[in-house]
């Protein structure tokens, strides 16, 4: 799993290549503009410092220091995480995580991150994570670096190990004008929260319920229909 991390630089920039056959006349556009367009190589970065972090700080002081404001988190109960997180304390030796697969909105500002984690118990599991960019412009002009903050994230166990990757597979939302999706993807759950972010092109939706069942949906708009990109379904914990 380790050499996943060292390779995941020069991994992604193939990925990133592959599965883009050229820029659209909307990013065209916005480069000529000097504006800012999609870059998955942000998520990249900004989920191997979240795991360094933790290594280095602490799980859970990483997890508060990378959050938003209003970020939330499955625990398994879809709460909010800074209330969760406040005061609680890190274990001796953090979980270990790299990303599989990065969606990103078409201008940018939201990406999405999934892929496999690591129990310092020898447990195991997927997760998946909505980051979001934050003040881009207005830290621009203060001259500080563009930061990028989780506004949702989980973890499900698994009996076995996600398949390794040969890198990491990228995909930007289509420039495109966009319908609003169906109502049926809204969330229906006891708890639960959804959005659209920026420009619309990507939609999710988080929902839980009394007796823990539990469900993620992330949906992008791919030019001419919304598309299925995550649909995490977890069962109740067994107890």
């Amino acid at each position: 799993m380790k050499r996943l991390f060292a390779a995941l630089g020069l991994a992604f920039l193939l990925a990133s290549c592959a599965s883009n056959s050229g820029p659209s006349d909307r990013e065209s556009f916005l480069r000529a503009a000097g504006k800012p367009i999609a870059n998955p190589s942000d998520i990249v970065k900004a989920e191997l410092s979240f795991a360094r972090l933790a290594r280095e700080e602490g799980q859970w002081t990483a997890f508060r220091e990378t959050a938003a404001p209003n970020a939330i988190m499955f625990t398994p109960e879809l709460v909010s995480a800074s209330v969760w997180l406040k005061g609680k304390a890190d274990p001796a030796q953090a979980t270990e995580w790299q990303p599989h697969k990065i969606f990103m909105s078409c201008d940018g500002s939201m990406g999405v991150s999934t892929g496999a984690w690591q129990g310092a118990d020898g447990s195991m599991g997927y997760f998946t994570t909505i980051w979001v960019k934050q003040d881009a412009q207005g830290r621009r002009e203060r001259g500080k670096e563009i930061e990028w903050k989780w506004i949702f994230d989980h973890g499900v166990p698994l009996d076995k190990p996600l398949a390794e990757p040969d890198f990491v597979t990228t995909r930007v939302a289509t420039c495109s004008k966009i319908p609003l999706p169906a109502l049926a993807t809204l969330p229906h759950g006891e708890i639960n929260k959804s959005g659209f972010f920026s420009d619309r092109t990507l939609f999710w939706s988080a929902e839980s319920s009394a007796d823990q069942t539990r469900s993620l949906l992330v949906r992008m708009w791919n030019g001419v229909e919304w598309e299925d990109i995550v649909f995490d379904d977890i069962a109740a914990p067994i107890k």
